[in-house]
């Protein structure tokens, strides 16, 4: 009988353990729906629609060149849609545009560990005192970036809407009129019955188009001059639609949200960063 090293038969298993842990590393986190209606006909329509405005991230062209060091500060809102600016702070944007400058390989200085530097950099820059901001951007942390980056939101606005429907009320009528007149009590019933189901039939479907423009700007760190900017637009449709039948109804509704239409229109402005100023 031959006889296995006790060493070895550890090693073996220390291995398969090993492998086994990082396969259960590697495989990416799954989560349950305890949604009641999960798996139903609605639950798949409305995840279908859902998918759509999922987050999906970009490859960009030069990702595997390093970028100089940047910081992104809060751009500006200039829409006076009240819609968006209940939901949207130049804040919001500026963590978009850290995400995605990080995604494409720009070592981004983050805000929060910048302290009150920052907020007086912000200062100086916007009330136009180049040698002020310069100064700041002289200390700490500030000394390695070569950029400054903002997003700016110049247009939200809602540029078409359609609606149409139908209504079954007027004809479900002309139907059990035209049974009452057949001059049978069958036809009268018949004319009745068809004037109810075809009374019962309700259709609508609206679409609303938005337009969103986004500008970003890069600021030269060490002199405070523009040194490039661009501008891109991206359409967001809203609809609805339903259908009642004899009681039954059916609806839908969704559409890009506002949060992934910003995020989104980042993206198309750090692709083009990325593909021109490495």
């Amino acid at each position: 009988m031959s006889q296995h090293n006790p060493i070895h038969i550890v090693s073996i298993a220390l291995g398969a353990a090993v492998l086994g842990w990082a396969s259960l590393a590697a495989a990416q986190p799954t989560f349950g729906n305890p949604s009641p209606t999960a798996g139903s006909s609605t639950s798949q329509k409305a995840n279908a629609s859902a998918d759509q405005a999922l987050y999906q991230p970009v490859v960009y062209t030069n990702a595997a060149k390093k970028g100089p060091a940047v910081i992104v500060i809060p751009g500006e809102i200039k829409s006076s849609n009240a819609t968006f600016m209940q939901k949207f702070t130049a804040n919001n944007i500026a963590d978009f545009g850290e995400v995605e400058m990080s995604s494409a390989n720009f070592p981004v200085l983050e805000r929060s560990n910048l302290g009150p530097i920052l907020n007086e950099f912000q200062l100086a820059y916007n009330l136009g005192d180049p040698e002020a901001a310069r100064k700041f951007l002289r200390m700490g942390k500030l000394k390695s970036t070569k950029y400054i980056v903002k997003f700016d939101i110049l247009k939200t606005e809602q540029v078409a809407a359609a609606q149409e429907g139908f209504n079954g009320a007027a004809l479900g009528q002309m139907a059990g009129l035209l049974g009452v007149f057949g001059g049978s009590r069958g036809a009268a019933q018949a004319g009745t019955v068809a004037g109810a189901g075809i009374g019962s039939v309700q259709t609508s479907e609206t679409s609303g188009v938005w337009i969103i423009g986004m500008r970003y700007k890069i600021i030269n760190a060490e002199t405070t001059e523009q040194v490039a900017t661009g501008y891109t637009e991206e359409k967001m449709e809203v609809g609805t639609k339903s259908t009642s039948v004899l009681g039954v109804s059916q609806s839908q509704q969704g559409g890009v949200s506002l949060d992934t239409m910003v995020q989104r229109l980042v993206q198309k402005s750090v692709w083009e960063i990325d593909s021109k100023y490495k």
